[in-house]
């Protein structure tokens, strides 16, 4: 009860923050992001070591550091976290390490516990499941340095250490898990030439596993046999591992090392984000641009030559009789603004897809010039989440101002559906994958405190917006057509099988995907794979590939559709760019076989729960820009054609 009131406090106070800091940002001359500002070491300062979550890739659900009997000081006190960090499941909390700056430790013992039979369960079902300890040092994460065999390559960098590992004693086929209870830390530090403090600028660190001997009677000062920083012997290898069994005690110890380094503090998250692969990512804008290029063509042939062509043809007949013998998409000019079918569900899907577009091209905007670095621990989410709220307004207009011109007249209803669908189906999602992650007692599930706060900010803050937009939007003048529709619908004639809606869709979904699946390789990577994703430059680029791509597939399969007579265009226009959500789906599948090594039903539930709701956002946000596009694309050519 108390962490849950302790929670429900901090999320408020969260919310209320964050409202706070946007509405006072104007005022503010100059200010720190959070996480980003250096702070200077004089030797012998103390260090403060945090601990972090418990984290997996077997099974995507993170724990508190505290969840297993690990050595813990006399009181834990949780650091201030944001919104996104909560959503992230991370628990920062003080630790019992104790450093000083630039003052070497060796074999500093943490502490002496005795296994019963249940935290010996908990610690090999951790091992078993390849879990890792996090450690925060100055806003920086732990790492352990991984050397490459092959020469000249650069040192990979693993967050985290595990909490043991499994093996056999030699001659021996019986597999034991050993727990890692010595870590060997190193702290890198940038020194001022002028003065003696010093920034850091580096938190390694290397684990063993060792059984600890002592001689008598275990005491506050009892010296260890195995580790004693009188005789200077240290711990350097795992020759003798600590095995996990009940009734078995086991004795945490430390080494700190300090380092001095050239690197400066600025660029000391640069060995973090090193990009080895970036040549895959120029194929992939590579890749994309032939696309583009492509697509730029054919819409370029369409609208130079066809389009000019027809037009000037048909604008020079002399009769109506000569008109009607015209074939192709002229003859179907007084049915193509015709309103659709569930035109209602067609405007809250459009305004939907601006809160995205909004959305993404704002954080992206911010990512691009460094306020969302990963210093700023759970900055990106909360900015997404901020930015998703406040773009309400834009919804809310673009939706009020396509139902104004499908002759609606009921505002406050279809701001009502935008505000409520989208957000309301994602956070039933939400909610089912929250209450399985609760029932695995995770960190990673959201506090009822936080869930409460996110309900506020959507119906305090987002539906009030998209009612301000839907407002706005449904004030001004409604969008005239350029022909007008007749009032008896045109009988569509018998399509081709290529033209088939269905086939039509499909297709049109391939060439978005293929503009950005190499990148999202990398993104599925660092959400499920634990890694920095910092490569918003190349992510902007994509993204604005996808836009283009997106718009001229569904102008150049628009146009086909018009030439075959069919002007059921509206529908068919979001869902062909839309698709690509499907395919995004199908490899997020096929990544999950091929890449993950998750068995734990809830694991996989959770997989694919977060999954179809990024795919769902991806189709309202490709398909809104498919419909704009072909919107247009229809508009302009037909309000170039001279109608008696």
């Amino acid at each position: 009860m108390e962490y849950r009131s302790r929670s429900i406090y901090k999320s408020t106070s969260i919310m209320i923050s964050a409202i706070l800091f946007l509405s006072l940002i104007h005022t503010s001359h100059c200010f720190y992001l959070p996480g980003v500002a250096p702070e200077d070491f004089q030797k012998g300062d103390p260090l403060k070591v945090k601990v972090n979550k418990l984290t997996s890739i077997k099974t995507q659900l993170p724990y508190s550091y505290y969840s297993l009997p690990f050595c813990s000081p006399k009181k834990i006190v949780d650091s201030a976290e944001n919104l996104g960090e909560v959503l992230r499941g991370d628990r920062i909390e003080n630790s019992p390490y104790v450093f000083k700056m630039r003052e070497p430790q060796m074999c500093s013992v943490l502490c002496r516990i005795t296994l019963d039979a249940k935290t010996a369960k908990q610690f090999k079902e951790k091992i078993d499941d390849e879990y890792r300890v996090n450690m925060i040092l100055d806003n920086l994460p732990l790492v352990v340095p991984i050397r490459r065999l092959d020469q000249g390559s650069p040192t990979v960098y693993q967050l985290g250490y595990h909490v043991g590992l499994k093996g056999q004693y030699t001659g021996s086929k019986e597999e034991k898990i050993f727990i890692h209870n010595h870590l060997a830390f190193t702290v890198k530090y940038h020194k001022d030439p002028q003065t003696d403090s010093a920034r850091i600028v580096g938190f390694e660190v290397k684990p063993y596993s060792i059984k600890h001997e002592y001689e008598g009677k275990w005491s506050e000062n009892t010296r260890l046999t195995t580790c004693d920083p009188h005789t200077k012997r240290t711990v350097v290898n795992s020759n003798t591992p600590q095995e996990v069994e009940a009734n078995k005690e086991i004795i945490f110890t430390y080494d700190v090392e300090y380092q001095e380094s050239d690197v400066k503090w600025a660029s000391r998250w640069d060995a973090y984000l090193l990009m080895s692969d970036d040549q895959i990512h120029w194929f992939s804008i590579v890749n994309s641009l032939m696309i583009v290029l492509f697509l730029s063509g054919m819409v370029a042939m369409i609208m130079l030559r066809t389009l000019y062509r027809d037009i000037s043809k048909y604008n020079e007949l002399e009769t109506q009789e000569e008109a009607q013998e015209e074939t192709g998409w002229k003859l179907v000019h007084g049915d193509v603004f015709r309103p659709p079918s569930n035109s209602d569900l067609l405007c809250v899907y459009v305004g939907t897809g601006i809160q995205f577009l909004g959305m993404v091209l704002v954080t992206m905007i911010f990512a691009v010039f460094g306020f969302l670095s990963p210093s700023n621990r759970g900055g990106l989410m909360t900015a997404m989440l901020l930015l998703w709220v406040f773009m309400g307004i834009f919804a809310g207009y673009a939706s009020s101002r396509l139902y104004k011109m499908f002759k609606g007249t009921e505002w406050k209803k279809i701001s009502l559906k935008t505000a409520c669908l989208f957000p309301g189906i994602a956070f039933v999602i939400f909610f089912v994958l929250n209450a399985l992650i609760w029932g695995q007692k995770s960190s990673g599930a959201v506090p009822f405190g936080t869930m409460f706060a996110l309900v506020v900010m959507w119906f305090g803050i987002s539906v009030p917006l998209v009612f301000v937009g839907g407002y706005i939007g449904f004030k001004k003048p409604a969008i005239e057509d350029p022909v007008k529709t007749n009032k008896i619908p045109r009988q569509i004639p018998e399509q081709a099988w290529y033209m088939n809606p269905i086939f039509s869709i499909l297709i049109g979904g391939i060439l978005p995907f293929g503009a950005v699946f190499i990148e999202l390789f990398f993104i599925l990577t660092s959400i499920w794979l634990n890694q920095f994703y910092y490569i918003f430059g190349f992510l902007f680029l994509v993204f604005i590939i996808l836009l283009i791509t997106c718009a001229e597939i569904t102008i150049v399969l628009c146009y086909f559709q018009l030439c075959s007579e069919d002007y059921l265009w509206w529908w068919r226009s979001y869902l062909t760019s839309g698709s690509s959500a499907l395919y995004l789906f199908l490899y997020a599948t096929f990544y999950f076989f091929t890449k993950l090594e998750i068995t734990k039903l809830v694991s996989g539930m959770l997989y694919f729960g977060y999954m179809l709701i990024a795919s769902y956002a991806f189709f309202v946000l490709t398909g809104t820009i498919g419909f704009y596009a072909c919107f247009w694309f229809t508009r302009l050519i037909y309000s170039s054609v001279k109608i008696d």
